[in-house]
């Protein structure tokens, strides 16, 4: 998968209005444009510090079963499948969800 430039605009840790705190980077993908109409959001794995700008590979695609949004997975290394499924794991308490793994180089 190609190098995708992401904006992080939610720094690990950031809780949201109703409460559900982000355990991991989060952002969107500019000009990627998800299933409601907005650019596609994305989870940047192994970044401790906020950031504004990140580069990297998309690694995994997390998909709602209920076919209403993606959600991608970008990092800078490799990781093992269990190293990706504990970072973004959180995921399916708030939504019933599946994740696809993209092969690495």
């Amino acid at each position: 998968m190609k190098e995708v430039h992401v904006i992080v605009d939610r720094p690990k840790g950031y809780t949201d209005k109703y409460g559900n705190v982000y355990p991991i980077n989060y952002g969107y993908i500019p000009g990627i444009i998800g299933g409601d109409n907005e650019e596609q959001d994305a989870y940047i794995l192994d970044v401790d510090a906020p950031i504004k700008e990140y580069d990297g590979k998309v690694i995994a695609i997390i998909f709602r079963n209920d076919d209403v949004e993606t959600k991608w997975v970008v990092a800078n290394e490799p990781f093992r499948k269990e190293q990706i499924l504990e970072k973004v794991s959180f995921m399916e308490k708030y939504f019933d969800s599946h994740i696809k793994m993209i092969e690495q180089d």
